[in-house]
């Protein structure tokens, strides 16, 4: 073994006399440790929280939606469903008919979004569509049109699978006794949750073929939907279906229509990590005086060393690593807290949030591997650089002054 690293293991075990020294190196080892336990755990909630909301809002919304300037609606939408599909870097388009409505339960009254979807091509990027809360996807071939709920969406409307809905829309129909809404019944065939709550809490799907008809949109749509292999590619994506579309076409990315939330929640990452960073940087100043009460402690044996031909990068070295261990065992053993904590945290859902606000219902926690080397190498790094110092001082020691009273 390296000389230097087995005189630095000798001085961090104490002799009793040097207690003291021994408490120093315990609360600086300690201090680290603490220091990256709070990082791991701040950026593992960040980063889930993050992950978590991002994955429910695009497993429930499109990552590009392509729509029509004039608000009339696309026609001719197969040629575009066409056009779309064959730009790189789409995974699959399908058409959307929507409208707000009132859906009237056996509870109550309750306002919602219907949209008109095409279930088939849904169902192999929706998983939550694979596994419904209950029932089963509407039949187009039943004589009375089939609706799903959001979950939260039957529960305000008390209703269940197999009951009769009525949706009614704004726009309005002639009749003997002048204009009145629009309306249609549906039979509730399932329901669904997302675990997305504003998307549970506002949505009712029924077949494209369906909404067509009751809005009276002929052969128009209201707006494709378009998922793609690389989420971070919507931007590039985009610009190529501006290219492949009329000018009357609108794309909007899942990125604009959720850049300030995402931009909320990576401000908040960076901001936490700097924080918690200068906790890791004051931990550090312990090394710093450990160290140089370890140099005080030790002058007459460094001028031993010195006088039996030591270098002074030996001296240098030693010091170093005795203040590289501390880090070392600091920042492993926060590592290992803090991944620790997370698991707790995950396994039993410790921290709950209200739902209607953040979209969970708890905070899930998540570490990855290029944020988990990142607090080891910037710990690393700033317990490695707080040793110079006192490495530096150590290997100046005069060895005549040292030992002229010995």
């Amino acid at each position: 073994m390296n000389y230097a690293l087995i005189v630095a293991r000798r001085y961090l075990i104490a002799r009793r006399k040097q207690a003291f020294i021994s408490v120093i190196t315990f609360i600086s080892a300690l201090g680290i440790a603490i220091g990256v336990m709070a990082l791991v755990i701040a950026v593992a909630l960040i980063t889930g929280f993050h992950s978590d909301v991002q994955n429910k809002i695009l497993s429930s919304t499109s990552h590009i939606m392509v729509s029509d300037l004039t608000g009339e609606g696309l026609n001719d939408y197969k040629t575009a469903l066409d056009r779309i599909a064959a730009v790189d870097g789409v995974e699959s388009v399908s058409p959307v008919a929507y409208t707000e409505v009132l859906l009237k339960g056996p509870y109550k009254t309750y306002g919602a979004m219907l949209k008109g979807i095409d279930f088939d091509v849904e169902k192999t990027s929706a998983p939550w569509l694979q596994t419904l809360n209950g029932g089963e996807i509407p039949d187009p071939d039943l004589k009375r049109p089939g609706i799903l709920l959001g979950s939260r969406v039957a529960l305000e409307i008390g209703a269940g699978i197999g009951d009769v809905v009525t949706a009614i829309t704004s726009s309005s129909r002639l009749s003997p006794l002048g204009q009145v809404p629009k309306f249609k019944n549906f039979v509730v065939t399932g329901i669904f949750k997302t675990g997305l709550h504003q998307f549970d809490s506002t949505t009712a799907l029924i077949h494209l073929d369906a909404a067509q008809a009751f809005l009276k949109l002929d052969d128009r749509i209201s707006y494709i939907q378009v998922r793609i292999d690389d989420i971070f590619e919507a931007e590039r994506v985009g610009r190529r279906i501006k290219e492949v579309m009329p000018p009357v076409i609108y794309v909007t990315t899942w990125m604009e229509l959720n850049r300030p939330l995402f931009s909320a929640l990576k401000l908040e990452k960076t901001i936490i990590f700097l924080t918690i960073t200068l906790i890791v940087i004051v931990a550090a100043l312990n090394i710093i005086a450990s160290l140089i009460l370890m140099v005080m402690e030790k002058t007459r044996d460094i001028g031993i060393l010195m006088a039996m031909g030591t270098p002074s990068g030996i001296i240098r070295r030693i010091f170093f690593y005795q203040g590289a261990m501390i880090g070392a065992i600091g920042t492993a053993a926060g590592v290992v807290l803090g991944l620790f904590v997370c698991w707790l945290a995950n396994t039993f859902e410790l921290i709950k949030v209200p739902v209607d606000v953040y979209q969970i219902a708890f905070v899930p926690f998540y570490i990855n591997i290029r944020d988990l080397l990142l607090i080891v190498g910037v710990t690393l790094t700033i317990s490695f650089l707080s040793t110079l110092f006192p490495s530096h001082r150590a290997s100046k020691v005069d060895p005549v002054v040292a030992l002229k009273y010995e």
